[in-house]
């Protein structure tokens, strides 16, 4: 008989991961907390192994010319992830996927962080021949993740947002769009001539 599995005490022992996180563990339960970011959780059930990533963005920028914020894309983020489960010695054609988040926290963001970071995480898993079994995606609220190696279960508690919160991540969200639409200045020395 499998033992009952409290999520309050899985969510307090957790080691929790940040956007641009991830780990692998084999009994420890790990938690993050998502807005419009997506945690993909991959398991191993014959080795009972779970790891859990928490990207940001899809994939990383075609312009961008170092590595600044490369762990918080989702292609590296789920590269790193398989690739750390193999080294412990799971099998990718083991491994099943849970996802959630991608929600649509604020409107007034035209780019549809969320919608595109569930769309990447769906794609990337069908691709790589990982079977999804399980997500929840969307709707206008954060999500706290839990999963657990002992049994391979993931827990997703849905919040809802205040208007203190939705203030403090309209502002936060609306400041990285606009980040991400900047023109990228010209390297030092280089010189640009206008025809």
């Amino acid at each position: 008989m499998q033992a009952v599995v409290d999520p309050k005490e899985l969510e307090r022992t957790a080691r929790n991961i940040n956007p641009g996180g991830w780990t692998v563990e084999t009994e420890r339960s790990i938690a993050t907390l998502l807005g419009s970011c997506v945690a993909v959780c991959l398991y191993d059930p014959k080795l009972k192994l779970a790891g859990m990533n928490h990207f940001l963005l899809p994939s990383r920028a075609a312009r961008q010319d170092d590595d600044t914020d490369v762990i918080l894309n989702g292609d590296y983020s789920m590269e790193v992830l398989v690739n750390s489960m193999m080294a412990k010695g799971a099998r990718k054609d083991r491994m099943v996927a849970k996802a959630f988040g991608g929600g649509t926290i604020v409107t007034s963001i035209q780019m549809a962080i969320g919608q595109r970071n569930s769309e990447f995480a769906k794609e990337w898993l069908d691709r790589e021949g990982i079977k999804l079994t399980a997500s929840d995606f969307g709707g206008a609220w954060s999500r706290k993740v839990i999963f657990t190696p002992l049994t391979g279960e993931a827990f997703c508690r849905r919040n809802p947002i205040t208007q203190d919160t939705l203030r403090t991540v309209v502002r936060a969200e609306q400041d990285y769009e606009k980040s991400l639409v900047k023109p990228v200045a010209p390297a030092a020395g280089k010189r640009v001539e206008l025809f």
